[in-house]
Protein backbone atom coordinates (compact mmCIF):
# COMPACT_ATOMS: atom_id res chain seq x y z
CA UNK A 1 0.00 0.00 0.00
CA UNK A 2 1.38 3.06 -1.26
CA UNK A 3 2.13 5.84 1.54
CA UNK A 4 0.14 8.65 2.18
CA UNK A 5 3.05 10.82 1.59
CA UNK A 6 1.25 14.70 1.07
CA UNK A 7 -1.76 16.46 2.44
CA UNK A 8 -3.36 16.06 -1.65
CA UNK A 9 -3.00 12.13 -0.77
CA UNK A 10 -5.06 12.39 1.87
CA UNK A 11 -7.73 14.59 0.59
CA UNK A 12 -7.86 12.60 -2.55
CA UNK A 13 -9.41 9.55 -0.05
CA UNK A 14 -12.24 12.32 1.21
CA UNK A 15 -15.18 13.34 -0.42
CA UNK A 16 -14.59 17.03 -0.80
CA UNK A 17 -18.05 18.40 -0.06
CA UNK A 18 -16.72 20.51 2.98
CA UNK A 19 -19.43 19.14 5.42
CA UNK A 20 -17.77 20.37 8.92
CA UNK A 21 -18.99 16.75 10.10
CA UNK A 22 -15.21 16.72 11.55
CA UNK A 23 -15.27 20.40 12.78
CA UNK A 24 -13.13 21.63 10.33
CA UNK A 25 -13.63 24.17 7.98
CA UNK A 26 -13.06 22.54 4.83
CA UNK A 27 -11.68 19.22 3.81
CA UNK A 28 -8.26 20.55 3.04
CA UNK A 29 -8.48 21.27 6.49
CA UNK A 30 -8.91 18.43 7.81
CA UNK A 31 -6.57 16.71 5.95
CA UNK A 32 -3.83 19.36 6.30
CA UNK A 33 -4.71 18.58 9.99
CA UNK A 34 -4.35 14.66 9.68
CA UNK A 35 -0.80 15.15 7.34
CA UNK A 36 0.12 17.34 10.00
CA UNK A 37 -0.23 14.82 13.18
CA UNK A 38 -2.79 17.15 14.58
CA UNK A 39 -5.92 14.68 13.82
CA UNK A 40 -6.71 11.32 12.56
CA UNK A 41 -8.23 9.94 9.67
CA UNK A 42 -10.71 7.72 11.19
CA UNK A 43 -11.98 11.21 12.60
CA UNK A 44 -14.20 11.62 9.12
CA UNK A 45 -17.43 10.15 9.47
CA UNK A 46 -17.96 9.74 6.13
CA UNK A 47 -15.02 7.29 5.17
CA UNK A 48 -15.54 3.78 5.01
CA UNK A 49 -14.32 1.48 7.11
CA UNK A 50 -12.17 -0.40 4.98
CA UNK A 51 -10.50 2.87 3.78
CA UNK A 52 -9.42 3.50 7.21
CA UNK A 53 -7.87 -0.21 7.55
CA UNK A 54 -6.24 0.01 4.13
CA UNK A 55 -4.46 3.23 5.12
CA UNK A 56 -3.98 3.03 8.95
CA UNK A 57 -0.63 3.64 9.57
CA UNK A 58 0.55 5.08 6.43
CA UNK A 59 0.82 8.77 6.75
CA UNK A 60 4.74 9.69 6.64
CA UNK A 61 6.56 12.17 7.69
CA UNK A 62 5.45 15.71 6.65
CA UNK A 63 7.10 17.24 4.43
CA UNK A 64 7.71 21.52 3.57
CA UNK A 65 5.38 22.61 0.96
CA UNK A 66 8.89 23.65 -1.07
CA UNK A 67 9.93 19.70 -0.59
CA UNK A 68 6.49 18.63 -1.83
CA UNK A 69 7.15 21.04 -5.07
CA UNK A 70 10.30 20.34 -5.35
CA UNK A 71 10.04 16.50 -5.70
CA UNK A 72 6.74 17.34 -8.09
CA UNK A 73 9.09 19.04 -10.35
CA UNK A 74 11.70 16.52 -10.75
CA UNK A 75 9.61 14.15 -11.67
CA UNK A 76 7.76 15.80 -13.86
CA UNK A 77 10.58 17.08 -15.54
CA UNK A 78 12.28 13.31 -15.75
CA UNK A 79 8.76 13.08 -17.86
CA UNK A 80 9.37 15.91 -19.84
CA UNK A 81 12.92 15.43 -21.11
CA UNK A 82 11.94 11.37 -22.21
CA UNK A 83 9.45 13.57 -24.49
CA UNK A 84 9.93 14.56 -28.39
CA UNK A 85 9.95 18.31 -27.40
CA UNK A 86 9.54 19.17 -31.11
CA UNK A 87 6.32 17.33 -31.38
CA UNK A 88 5.11 18.56 -27.65
CA UNK A 89 6.02 22.09 -29.02
CA UNK A 90 3.44 21.86 -31.77
CA UNK A 91 0.67 20.12 -29.30
CA UNK A 92 0.99 22.71 -26.98
CA UNK A 93 0.94 25.83 -29.42
CA UNK A 94 4.58 26.39 -28.59
CA UNK A 95 7.68 26.36 -30.71
CA UNK A 96 11.14 24.68 -30.96
CA UNK A 97 14.63 25.58 -32.22
CA UNK A 98 18.02 24.59 -30.54
CA UNK A 99 17.08 21.28 -28.18
CA UNK A 100 14.31 23.83 -26.65
CA UNK A 101 10.93 24.25 -26.46
CA UNK A 102 9.65 27.61 -25.72
CA UNK A 103 5.89 28.46 -25.10
CA UNK A 104 3.82 31.89 -24.20
CA UNK A 105 2.89 31.67 -20.58
CA UNK A 106 0.75 35.19 -19.86
CA UNK A 107 2.10 36.34 -23.00
CA UNK A 108 5.68 35.58 -21.66
CA UNK A 109 8.79 33.22 -23.38
CA UNK A 110 9.07 29.88 -21.10
CA UNK A 111 10.95 27.26 -22.35
CA UNK A 112 12.62 24.33 -20.92
CA UNK A 113 15.69 21.76 -22.65
CA UNK A 114 16.19 18.63 -23.36
CA UNK A 115 18.32 18.51 -20.24
CA UNK A 116 15.27 19.73 -17.96
CA UNK A 117 16.66 23.26 -17.59
CA UNK A 118 14.17 26.48 -17.62
CA UNK A 119 14.63 29.48 -18.59
CA UNK A 120 11.99 32.88 -18.66
CA UNK A 121 11.22 36.26 -18.77
CA UNK A 122 9.19 35.78 -16.10
CA UNK A 123 10.08 35.03 -12.43
CA UNK A 124 10.50 30.97 -12.85
CA UNK A 125 7.74 29.64 -9.66
CA UNK A 126 6.77 26.09 -9.03
CA UNK A 127 3.16 27.55 -9.29
CA UNK A 128 3.88 28.40 -12.81
CA UNK A 129 6.22 25.67 -14.12
CA UNK A 130 4.48 22.52 -12.43
CA UNK A 131 1.25 23.63 -13.65
CA UNK A 132 3.02 24.58 -17.35
CA UNK A 133 5.10 20.95 -17.03
CA UNK A 134 1.96 19.33 -16.85
CA UNK A 135 0.62 21.15 -19.74
CA UNK A 136 3.47 19.60 -22.09
CA UNK A 137 2.77 15.93 -21.10
CA UNK A 138 -0.82 16.38 -21.45
CA UNK A 139 -1.68 18.15 -24.45
CA UNK A 140 -3.33 16.52 -27.27
CA UNK A 141 -2.66 19.45 -29.81
CA UNK A 142 -6.37 19.65 -30.46
CA UNK A 143 -8.11 23.22 -30.74
CA UNK A 144 -9.96 25.13 -27.98
CA UNK A 145 -13.27 24.75 -28.21
CA UNK A 146 -14.19 28.38 -28.14
CA UNK A 147 -16.51 27.89 -25.54
CA UNK A 148 -16.47 29.13 -21.62
CA UNK A 149 -17.27 26.21 -18.95
CA UNK A 150 -17.40 26.13 -15.01
CA UNK A 151 -15.07 23.60 -13.45
CA UNK A 152 -17.72 21.86 -11.73
CA UNK A 153 -19.08 20.98 -15.39
CA UNK A 154 -15.68 19.70 -16.85
CA UNK A 155 -15.11 15.95 -17.14
CA UNK A 156 -13.40 15.62 -13.42
CA UNK A 157 -14.46 19.01 -12.23
CA UNK A 158 -17.50 18.19 -9.75
CA UNK A 159 -15.38 16.54 -6.70
CA UNK A 160 -12.71 19.58 -7.37
CA UNK A 161 -15.47 22.44 -7.38
CA UNK A 162 -15.62 22.90 -3.67
CA UNK A 163 -11.83 23.16 -3.01
CA UNK A 164 -11.16 25.52 -5.94
CA UNK A 165 -13.79 28.01 -4.77
CA UNK A 166 -12.45 27.85 -1.75
CA UNK A 167 -8.39 28.22 -2.36
CA UNK A 168 -8.55 30.08 -6.20
CA UNK A 169 -12.25 31.84 -6.93
CA UNK A 170 -12.65 33.40 -3.35
CA UNK A 171 -9.52 34.62 -2.39
CA UNK A 172 -8.97 36.16 -5.69
CA UNK A 173 -13.00 38.25 -5.19
CA UNK A 174 -11.70 39.25 -2.06
CA UNK A 175 -8.27 40.73 -4.14
CA UNK A 176 -10.75 42.21 -6.36
CA UNK A 177 -13.06 43.71 -3.90
CA UNK A 178 -9.98 45.66 -2.19
CA UNK A 179 -8.15 46.83 -5.75
CA UNK A 180 -11.20 46.72 -8.34
CA UNK A 181 -8.37 48.18 -11.20
CA UNK A 182 -6.55 44.93 -10.65
CA UNK A 183 -7.91 44.28 -14.08
CA UNK A 184 -6.11 47.15 -15.79
CA UNK A 185 -2.98 45.67 -14.33
CA UNK A 186 -3.89 42.14 -15.35
CA UNK A 187 -4.38 43.60 -18.87
CA UNK A 188 -0.93 44.91 -18.95
CA UNK A 189 1.21 42.38 -17.01
CA UNK A 190 -0.10 39.48 -18.37
CA UNK A 191 -1.36 40.23 -21.55
CA UNK A 192 -5.07 39.81 -20.94
CA UNK A 193 -7.56 41.42 -22.82
CA UNK A 194 -11.06 42.90 -21.58
CA UNK A 195 -13.77 40.97 -23.21
CA UNK A 196 -17.51 41.77 -23.96
CA UNK A 197 -19.06 41.05 -21.10
CA UNK A 198 -20.11 37.36 -20.37
CA UNK A 199 -23.13 36.19 -17.99
CA UNK A 200 -23.87 39.65 -17.16
CA UNK A 201 -20.99 39.97 -15.69
CA UNK A 202 -19.60 43.73 -14.52
CA UNK A 203 -15.71 42.77 -15.81
CA UNK A 204 -14.84 40.26 -17.93
CA UNK A 205 -11.00 39.54 -18.73
CA UNK A 206 -9.60 36.73 -20.79
CA UNK A 207 -6.03 35.47 -19.75
CA UNK A 208 -3.57 32.99 -21.58
CA UNK A 209 -2.17 31.09 -19.25
CA UNK A 210 -1.16 28.97 -22.00
CA UNK A 211 -1.42 29.20 -25.39
CA UNK A 212 -4.20 26.30 -25.58
CA UNK A 213 -5.90 27.17 -21.90
CA UNK A 214 -7.28 30.26 -22.20
CA UNK A 215 -8.88 31.60 -19.01
CA UNK A 216 -11.86 34.10 -18.48
CA UNK A 217 -12.34 35.79 -15.34
CA UNK A 218 -16.00 37.37 -14.69
CA UNK A 219 -16.53 39.74 -11.96
CA UNK A 220 -19.74 41.24 -10.50
CA UNK A 221 -19.88 44.05 -8.11
CA UNK A 222 -21.61 44.52 -4.82
CA UNK A 223 -25.06 46.01 -5.84
CA UNK A 224 -27.66 47.15 -3.69
CA UNK A 225 -27.93 44.50 -0.85
CA UNK A 226 -26.17 41.87 -3.17
CA UNK A 227 -22.44 40.96 -2.75
CA UNK A 228 -19.58 41.25 -5.16
CA UNK A 229 -18.94 38.11 -6.70
CA UNK A 230 -15.81 36.34 -9.08
CA UNK A 231 -16.14 32.98 -10.86
CA UNK A 232 -13.81 31.18 -13.24
CA UNK A 233 -14.32 29.73 -16.58
CA UNK A 234 -12.84 27.49 -18.70
CA UNK A 235 -12.52 26.12 -22.14
CA UNK A 236 -14.88 23.43 -22.76
CA UNK A 237 -11.87 21.14 -24.01
CA UNK A 238 -9.14 21.85 -21.20
CA UNK A 239 -8.62 18.98 -20.04
CA UNK A 240 -7.68 17.89 -23.33
CA UNK A 241 -4.35 20.11 -21.93
CA UNK A 242 -4.48 20.07 -18.55
CA UNK A 243 -5.57 17.57 -15.95
CA UNK A 244 -7.81 18.56 -13.09
CA UNK A 245 -5.44 19.14 -10.54
CA UNK A 246 -3.31 20.92 -12.64
CA UNK A 247 -5.69 23.58 -13.19
CA UNK A 248 -6.66 24.16 -9.42
CA UNK A 249 -2.02 24.09 -9.20
CA UNK A 250 -2.70 27.30 -12.02
CA UNK A 251 -5.60 28.56 -9.97
CA UNK A 252 -3.68 28.32 -6.94
CA UNK A 253 -0.28 30.28 -8.48
CA UNK A 254 -2.85 33.06 -9.71
CA UNK A 255 -3.88 33.93 -6.33
CA UNK A 256 -0.51 34.04 -5.26
CA UNK A 257 0.19 36.61 -8.28
CA UNK A 258 -2.94 38.60 -7.82
CA UNK A 259 -2.57 39.39 -4.35
CA UNK A 260 1.40 40.59 -4.74
CA UNK A 261 -0.23 42.54 -7.75
CA UNK A 262 -2.74 43.76 -4.80
CA UNK A 263 -0.18 44.25 -2.04
CA UNK A 264 2.57 46.45 -4.24
CA UNK A 265 -0.97 48.82 -4.58
CA UNK A 266 -0.67 48.53 -0.81
CA UNK A 267 -4.67 46.79 -1.22
CA UNK A 268 -5.75 45.90 2.27
CA UNK A 269 -7.28 42.25 1.99
CA UNK A 270 -9.47 40.75 3.96
CA UNK A 271 -9.47 37.01 4.98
Amino acid sequence: MAPLATTMDILKLLNKSNCRACYEKTCLAFAAAVFKGKRHLSECPLLEQEVLDRYAGTVIKRKTVEEDQEEVLAHLKSQVIQRNLEVAAKNIGGSFANNRLTAKIFGKDFSIDGEGNLYSDIHINPWVTIPFLSHILTSDGSAPAGKWTPLRELKNGQSWQGLFNQRCEKPLKRVADAYTDIFEDLIHIFNGKAVEKHYQSDISLVLNPFPRVPLLICYWRPDEGLESDLHLFFDQFVERHLSIEGLFGLGAGLVRMFEKIALRHGAGIAT
